[in-house]
């Protein structure tokens, strides 16, 4: 029986939804493969059937520690398995020269780096760190994964990587939470909303100027950011303290029964990001009934095809202008709504893994060893 790695290293994370339903929609096709599922040393995942192993990796992603290096490539290479499937670009030792894919979820850390609280310089040779790692893994890798279209032809054009080795696997929403709605305290009114971390490519203050704007026009409107309470959130809140915007609530990470309630009374989602590989949260809005109001940036569109009202990210003036045409067109919101459940047909996590599986049968093939 062939083996398949499966990095779950960061399960734990933003990307680990990705993960979580990679391996649950896998648990349901008639698979040959015996699958090595490598997690956390913190992380309680317990698999669900006899042919997915659970292996506690004793490795931290990232790490550049170059012995860290060479010995989780060997500790990786005595798993004697067929193949690696690389869930984060970056996440593979730099040393493993045995047969593997990746998925990459975007570029985003070429163009916008995370500042984080390191000094500059530490931060500059960090990240040009990260963009190593991942020009090394697509060096490396048979297949690259990816959730749009525009990431594929990103992907192509950075590291010259053939089209045709490139395979879009569509991410999918999840559907309506179940729980209870509860409003969270404070309980906001009129307000529209953001869910998610703050880090600068999701261009929250320029949603925030924007929000100012529009509150000339709607002064009892609310902009709600929420997200877990960070160093990046800290410096927003900061940040919008010092521009004196006011009525910008940071209720910080919120429950689901919490969330339902902030999507289903929202007047619109908005979602001003600079660069995406996908974009969950704006489909979660549409799974709730939530008009969404987005970004043309990048893979956006794509995305979200007539489910959404697009804007310039970087034209603050524009972004008012379309918040507040849809908030003052009921006629256009129930047609976002509309559309938005269309939308979220074309979406699914058992498809994503179907063609996932497919990338690996591909990878194990004898033309691609």
């Amino acid at each position: 029986m062939q083996k398949i790695i499966i990095d779950a290293r960061i399960r734990q994370s933003s990307t680990g939804r990705y993960i979580d339903r990679l391996i649950e929609h896998l648990y349901t096709i008639d698979s040959p493969y015996h699958y090595i599922i490598l997690v956390a040393e913190e992380d309680p995942f317990i698999s669900k059937k006899d042919n997915f192993e659970v292996v506690t990796c004793p490795y931290k992603p990232y790490s550049f520690n170059p012995l860290n290096q060479i010995t989780f490539a060997w500790w990786l290479k005595k798993l004697n398995a067929d193949l690696l499937h690389s869930t984060l670009s970056p996440l593979d030792p730099v040393f493993y020269l045995s047969n593997m894919v990746t998925t990459t979820h975007d570029l985003t850390l070429y163009k916008y780096n995370r500042t984080g609280q390191l000094p500059a310089v530490l931060n500059y040779i960090r990240n040009k760190g990260y963009q190593f790692f991942m020009w090394n893994t697509h060096k490396k890798a048979a297949y690259v994964i990816t959730p749009t279209k525009f990431v594929k032809d990103a992907v192509a054009s950075k590291f010259n990587y053939p089209k045709d080795r490139i395979i879009v696997t569509y991410e999918s929403s999840e559907p309506p939470l179940v729980s209870k709605a509860i409003a969270p305290n404070p309980k906001p009114q009129k307000y529209i909303l953001y869910v998610g971390n703050s880090f600068e490519h999701k261009n929250l203050e320029r949603l925030a100027q924007a929000f100012q704007k529009v509150k000339q026009n709607v002064p009892e409107l609310q902009l709600v950011l929420a997200g877990k309470r960070d160093y990046y959130s800290e410096q927003l809140e900061e940040w919008i303290a010092n521009k004196q915007i006011s009525d910008v609530l940071f209720p910080g990470r919120v429950s689901d029964e919490e969330l339902k309630w902030l999507y289903q009374n929202a007047e619109a989602y908005v979602f001003a990001s600079l660069s995406e590989g996908f974009g969950l949260p704006p489909l979660e809005a549409m799974a709730h009934d939530c008009p969404v109001v987005s970004s043309k940036a990048t893979c956006l569109p794509e995305v979200y095809g007539d489910a959404a009202v697009y804007f310039d990210p970087e034209n603050v003036e524009e972004m008012a202008e379309v918040i507040l045409s849809v908030l003052k067109n009921k006629k256009l919101q129930k047609k976002l709504v509309d559309n938005g459940k269309k939308q979220l047909k074309k979406y699914s996590w058992k498809r994503m893994a179907q063609q996932t599986h497919d990338v690996y049968e591909k990878a194990l093939s004898k033309n691609h060893i």
